[in-house]
């Protein structure tokens, strides 16, 4: 794998035995894998002035010729605005807590109004009603 246009220098070597150079621009921020005649490379941690147009090419055997098309990946590498997401998750944060207190204090109030309706209910008093009238009383007089 090489750059080829803006910096060109080579990136990846792989030979036919397997054996890998990743050269030290990328060391680090390169992965490769090799599968019969396909090889997947994945590069990481891109900088601005990794933009470049990459080509894959061969190396002819005890030739110092490279074989490809010549028509390579262009990679464009924007910055891009890093955002402090510790605002962020302190606002997060604060809306749980807030929903968390909220949520306590309606069970809080649900329960202690339910108890307190019980306390303040009017209770029906047990009472025995006995008849105390002359009618009644005149009967259970023992007589002599």
């Amino acid at each position: 794998l090489l750059r080829t246009q803006v910096q060109p220098e080579r990136v990846l070597y792989v030979s036919s035995q397997n054996a890998s150079t990743i050269f030290p621009a990328f060391a680090n921020r390169l992965d490769y894998s090799k599968e019969e005649k396909k090889v997947v490379i994945t590069l990481r941690n891109l900088q601005k002035n990794d933009s470049d147009i990459y080509v894959c090419v061969g190396v002819l055997k005890n030739s110092s010729f490279l074989s490809g098309n010549r028509k390579g990946t262009m990679i464009l590498i924007k910055e891009m605005e890093q955002k402090d997401c510790s605002i962020n998750s302190w606002g997060t944060y604060g809306l749980i807590i807030a929903v968390v207190l909220l949520f306590s204090v309606l069970t809080c109030c649900t329960w202690y109004y339910a108890n307190m309706k019980k306390y303040f209910q009017k209770k029906t008093p047990n009472t025995i009603y006995e008849d105390m009238s002359y009618s009644s009383r005149r009967n259970t007089l023992v007589r002599s």
